[in-house]
């Protein structure tokens, strides 16, 4: 009996310390990421309440339990208030709620944006044009316009005279961070331009170090992210990707890369496969021609990630000199045609590679 009245309470405690623990770990952020996430409060009604409204907070990654949610939230007493909230993974529980509780925290008079990762300029532009009043030719004017491009690359650092290439389709191609944005609704594309390229300083700030120390140019370097954006589709494999770039043109080979060929003609890939007359066509772009050898496009074909452009600056140097892709995102790589030819025969076989 000495020795269960000694037990029981050291069981409460650790039980108690247990539960303590939960409860800190509950309320306390999802994750460290700062990543905007537009959420939306509804009107309460018979069909939307504070459990549909927390929800909708765990679907966007916003809250660790529904159930310990709502009784938190009971307990605490908030009272939600309807309208847009631009909401982060990295905040408490407390914070989520006392902020959707204040209207004056929510964005009535901005617009929210988003701009995915690899989005051409033809992407950004229908993106702009789909969510403001902007119309296309009034980008298209800007992106023409010299002098306002020039006081662009006297503002931002890793602007250079590169971008003005009479051959670049568009001169801020590759430099428009994606992210999601908030705009005054009247934002004009000078405020979303510039918005944008204060985004993608931030990012290149981290890498200017080593962008200093490269042996490729800065633009050259985004010039490669942006079809390690398309051509990967993590950053190990866009690391190994880079490797076989760097191999290919120290070698005086042809990067052979597809979606450049896409971009020089002006057409996505998902549109239609390749005619013979384009993958030979001779451009500033296309890098599947005969003409192509240790050749760089001469510009960004998207607007990369910035895991692209780390894969870009910290790649990793292999053997490697081809790499393709199978149906399921695989990505194969091999030192030899010989090798990279029998891949292509073994994917064949296995139902794996595309056919058109």
């Amino acid at each position: 009996m000495k020795k269960i009245k000694i037990i029981i309470p050291i069981i409460i405690v650790l039980l108690m310390g247990c539960l303590v623990g939960l409860c800190f770990y509950m309320v306390s952020p999802v994750s460290k990421s700062d990543k905007k996430v537009v959420f939306e409060v509804k009107n309460f009604n018979e069909d939307y309440g504070m459990k549909s409204l927390i929800s909708d907070l765990k679907k966007d990654g916003l809250v660790r339990n529904e159930s310990f949610t709502y009784y938190y939230v009971r307990l605490n007493k908030f009272d939600v208030e309807a309208g847009t909230y631009i909401l982060h993974p990295n905040m408490s529980l407390r914070e989520i709620f006392e902020k959707i509780s204040n209207s004056s925290n929510a964005k009535a008079d901005t617009i929210t944006i988003t701009f995915k990762e690899g989005y051409n300029m033809r992407g950004i532009i229908n993106t702009i044009t789909s969510n403001t009043k902007i119309t296309e030719e009034e980008i298209l004017n800007k992106l023409k316009d010299t002098e306002y491009i020039n006081s662009l690359i006297k503002k931002y650092w890793f602007l250079t005279e590169e971008i003005l290439d009479p051959n670049i389709y568009y001169p801020l191609e590759g430099y428009l961070a994606p992210d999601t944005y908030e705009f005054k609704k009247d934002a004009t594309i000078e405020d979303i331009f510039e918005k944008m390229l204060d985004q993608e300083g931030d990012v290149l700030n981290t890498y200017k170090d080593s962008i200093e120390k490269s042996s490729l140019s800065l633009h050259k370097i985004m010039t490669l992210a942006s079809i390690l954006e398309l051509e990967g589709n993590n950053i190990n494999n866009r690391k190994q990707i880079m490797g076989v770039f760097m191999n290919r043109l120290n070698n005086g080979m042809s990067l052979g890369s597809d979606v450049t060929t896409y971009y020089a003609i002006g057409v996505d890939m998902s549109e239609r496969d390749l005619y013979q007359s384009e993958i030979d066509d001779i451009n500033a772009y296309n890098t599947r021609s005969s003409a192509a050898g240790g050749m760089i496009p001469v510009g960004p074909i998207s607007n990369p990630s910035k895991e692209s452009i780390d894969a870009a600056v910290n790649y990793l140097p292999n053997d490697y000199f081809y790499f393709v892709a199978d149906k399921r995102n695989n990505i194969y790589f091999s030192k030899t045609f010989e090798e990279h030819n029998q891949i292509i025969s073994d994917l064949m076989e296995q139902g794996l590679w595309y056919t058109y």
